[in-house]
């Protein structure tokens, strides 16, 4: 279609230009204004809050029930191995590098220009926002999870995250745990004391062979790995305590109160949680969505890596252009053709159930 060939030469040149802008997690003030550029060249006046940038289409109506299509536009930093300028839109062989390119630029500039193609479209089942948002790689507070009241009410959201245009129905949570093992302080040379390294590494053994029962058909097991471990002030003193974190990935099976409740009553290091926000995500096969995406020949499967799926209640299906084994790496790129293909695929989609 002529209109989806326009709409990705567009998406393209507006990712060029992200790229060229940097835009790490906090300070992201520079692609947030892109972006509401972008749409004001379509005669659309953004709404923003901080770093977050979001839109209705033109017929909203307050009776229909409504579709949020997200992403982020803000990076992680570039990485050492970078052979190329992370902030220079290079275009070679077909594919466009540039930190941000793939994770997850192209999934944001496709989803807009499926907004586009909604925007000013009568008659629709379901109203569209679309929301480009800050703080996704940090998971901060003023990203997704500071917008939501402004865009409520939601029915459901696709976050556009580089799934080589699959479908990720679900998603495992994060719990980070910050542990202490205390003990009694002596001297090392003579028998005394009582040594808090040592009770940590008898709950760190129970960490690593520990299984929880319940085992997500998507997901898989709850894993979890000890991460950082830090004791001691010097050679000859007995540590009286030893701190360690616990990096742990949910899934559906298991709320984080009860991940927490079973570990609490496993180990004997005081325990203390970072966080109980990140919470693990699914939307049910039987969603119109996902219906309409496996009539499409998509397929479905569950994510390791998280996303703003964790801050939303409310069902949300994880699929964009790009490849996730992409992200972070040095020399990020993009293919060109994922991002037309990535465009027509959302409409697709879309069309089977707003249309219908």
């Amino acid at each position: 279609m002529k209109i989806i060939t326009e709409l990705s030469i567009e998406a393209i040149e507006l990712l060029k230009q992200l790229i060229a802008t940097p835009s790490l997690n906090g300070h992201e003030d520079g692609t947030a204004s892109i972006i509401a550029q972008f749409l004001f060249t379509h005669d659309i006046i953004a709404e923003r809050k901080n770093n977050n940038v979001w839109v209705r289409n033109k017929y909203y109506s307050t009776d229909k029930p409504t579709i949020l299509l997200n992403s982020h536009h803000d990076t992680v930093k570039p990485n050492a191995g970078y052979s190329l300028d992370p902030y220079q839109a290079n275009i070679k062989d077909n594919k466009l590098y540039g930190l941000g390119s793939n994770d997850a630029g192209g999934a944001l500039v496709s989803l807009l220009a499926t907004f586009l193609y909604f925007y000013d479209k009568e008659n629709l089942k379901y109203n569209f926002i679309f929301a480009g948002t800050a703080e996704e790689e940090i998971s901060g507070s003023n990203g997704i999870e500071c917008l939501l009241k402004d865009l409520e009410p939601i029915d459901f959201a696709i976050v556009g995250e580089p799934t080589l245009m699959q479908m990720a129905v679900a998603e495992k949570g994060l719990l980070v745990l910050d542990a202490i093992a205390y003990g009694k302080s002596g001297h090392a040379a003579r028998e005394e004391g009582e040594n808090a390294i040592y009770n940590a590494l008898k709950d760190i053994k129970w960490f690593r062979s520990f299984t929880f029962p319940k085992i997500s058909k998507l997901l898989g097991p709850v894993k979890m790995t000890v991460t950082m471990i830090n004791a001691g002030t010097q050679h000859n003193v007995i540590p009286d305590h030893c701190k360690f974190t616990v990096d742990i990935r949910c899934t559906e099976m298991y709320t984080h109160d009860e991940v927490l409740s079973i570990i609490c009553s496993s180990i004997s290091s005081e325990i203390t949680p970072r966080s109980m926000r990140l919470k693990p995500s699914n939307i049910n096969e039987s969603h119109p969505i996902v219906q309409a995406g496996i009539t499409l020949g998509r397929t479905m499967y569950g994510s390791p890596t998280s996303s703003d799926q964790a801050l939303m209640p409310f069902p949300s299906l994880k699929m964009g252009p790009g490849d996730s084994a992409r992200s972070h790496t040095a020399d990020e790129f993009i293919f060109i053709n994922e991002i037309e293909e990535g465009i027509k695929l959302y409409i697709q989609i879309l069309e089977k159930i707003v249309l219908e």
